[in-house]
């Protein structure tokens, strides 16, 4: 396992190498990103890292970093920064993503699935309550209260009919 590490490591390291000394050297042969691009990319070799070391847990951290550099590329490109008040509920849905894409990648699909959408879930409902009372999400308007209520009773009925 620790060779494994070194070796996906290290390679992660040269393509990062060899892409920077491209983009120096070279700069018309790449596109033009934006900030938040940088941050995705790390997500994305955090992922790909994970991939070569046969680490599936390190999905969790790649979609939490590659889910906020989205956020972000998202308010620098339309200068909607204030959607910060509401857009941090979306942060423990890109947990159970990872948590979803890790049981993939460990042929668990069906126990990655049951934990990971829980989280996807309540940050989606969460996403839509602070959304709406911050006057973003015009369609929920005034009836976040009934996605409070139906959060709490998905919450009740997974404890009470979670097999034991």
């Amino acid at each position: 396992m620790r060779r494994r590490s070194s070796l996906g490591f290290g390679l992660i390291l040269v393509l990062v190498g060899v892409w920077l000394l491209v983009g120096q050297w070279m700069p018309w042969l790449l596109p033009q990103f934006s900030w938040p691009w940088t941050i995705i990319g790390v997500g994305a070799l955090l992922l790909l890292l994970g991939l070569l070391t046969g680490t599936r847990g390190l999905a969790v951290p790649a979609c939490i970093v590659g889910g906020i550099g989205g956020l972000l590329y998202w308010q620098n490109t339309t200068g909607n920064w204030e959607s910060w008040a509401y857009a941090w509920a979306l942060i423990p849905g890109f947990v159970g993503v990872g948590i979803v894409l890790a049981g993939l990648l460990g042929g668990e699909v069906r126990k990655g699935m049951s934990e990971g959408s829980g989280l996807i879930l309540i940050s989606l409902v969460l996403f839509a309550i602070f959304g709406s009372f911050f006057g973003a999400l015009g369609m929920v308007g005034s009836y976040w209260p009934v996605l409070l209520i139906l959060l709490g009773l998905l919450l009740l009925g997974r404890g009470l009919f979670r097999s034991r």
